[in-house]
């Protein structure tokens, strides 16, 4: 007599196993069923098969470590470890050219840890030569490249030496991604419609739209969206208005007067009073700093975390 092994979740199933059972179900011990509610079930037929469910289940995160510093890599295999014994670090890689090589050969990992400084270049140029997919983790050892960071969807960036703490809460991120790992959509998001503006000029009209902003400030009761090419239109909107409506995984008030596009942000600095400075492209003729009661949550907003 069979035994039934239900799969509940068919996301377990190892993706080239489950290619292989829909296309042939007859394997010699296992006989294999879709079930209405789209679960797997696998009827076991003989004693033989243990070896093979084990095999087919897949329990393990895979993770790769791409870093110039090997005695890093091995402290962060470590760390993973302690945090989840289920992830499984399948390489260590320490320069962009074995890195583009692994990438192009084996399939995607399901978490890369990358280092900045490789030992051939920086870990951005893997970003220009290959398509990731997967969510990354940088590691670096200052926070100046935050921002390139930001703008190919890192998942977290961490600060070297690493803290088993801050791995933790990466992991959890990843854990924690909607939609599921494979989207190319990697954070929770909230989509707004794209506001657009019908600006008068004379017996002219002109349509903007709010994306093309490059930041919008505010200056004697009046405000101004300042779009990436430099063109400066008012709005009948107040500040607080267009907070509201321009969409807040790329809009950030970050004081009273300036609300800035992430796309904007040229450069970064540490300022008095724990503000950070930015210098934005174009050029505003006012300094942009990031308030001190501001700058934790747009430090948070840059890394991708959702507004609190």
């Amino acid at each position: 007599m069979g035994v039934k092994f239900i799969f509940k979740n068919s996301k377990l199933i190892k993706p080239e196993y489950k290619s292989c059972l829909l296309g042939n179900p007859a394997f010699p011990f296992v006989e294999f069923q879709i079930t209405p509610n789209a679960s797997f079930q696998l009827i076991l037929i003989d004693s033989q098969p243990f070896n093979f469910i084990k095999s087919l289940i897949k329990l393990q995160m895979n993770v790769l470590i791409i870093d110039e510093d090997s005695n890093a890599a091995e402290r962060l295999t470590v760390l993973l470890k302690e945090i989840d014994k289920k992830i499984e670090v399948i390489g260590q890689l320490e320069s962009v050219g074995s890195s583009l090589r692994w990438l192009n050969e084996f399939p995607m990992p399901d978490l890369i840890f990358m280092g900045i400084q490789l030992s051939d270049g920086s870990g951005f140029e893997i970003f220009e030569q290959i398509d990731v997919q997967t969510p990354v983790v940088f590691m670096a050892a200052t926070s100046e490249f935050a921002l390139q960071a930001i703008k190919v969807n890192a998942l977290d960036y961490l600060l070297k030496p690493l803290k088993k703490a801050e791995v933790e809460v990466a992991v959890d991120k990843f854990h924690n991604l909607k939609p599921s790992v494979g989207s190319t959509s990697t954070y929770k998001q909230v989509e707004r419609p794209n506001p657009r503006f019908l600006i008068r000029f004379g017996q002219n009209f002109r349509l903007v739209e709010l994306r093309v902003a490059a930041f919008i400030y505010t200056e004697d009761k009046m405000t101004f969206i300042v779009t990436k090419e430099g063109r400066r239109y008012p709005v009948q909107y107040s500040l607080e208005k267009l907070e509201e409506m321009a969409d807040s995984n790329t809009f950030f008030r970050i004081n009273r007067q300036f609300i800035v596009n992430i796309e904007s942000i040229r450069e970064m600095y540490a300022h008095t009073k724990s503000r950070v400075k930015l210098v934005l492209e174009p050029s505003p003729s006012k300094e942009t700093v990031v308030s001190s009661v501001r700058s934790p949550q747009f430090k948070r907003w840059l890394l991708g975390a959702e507004a609190v």
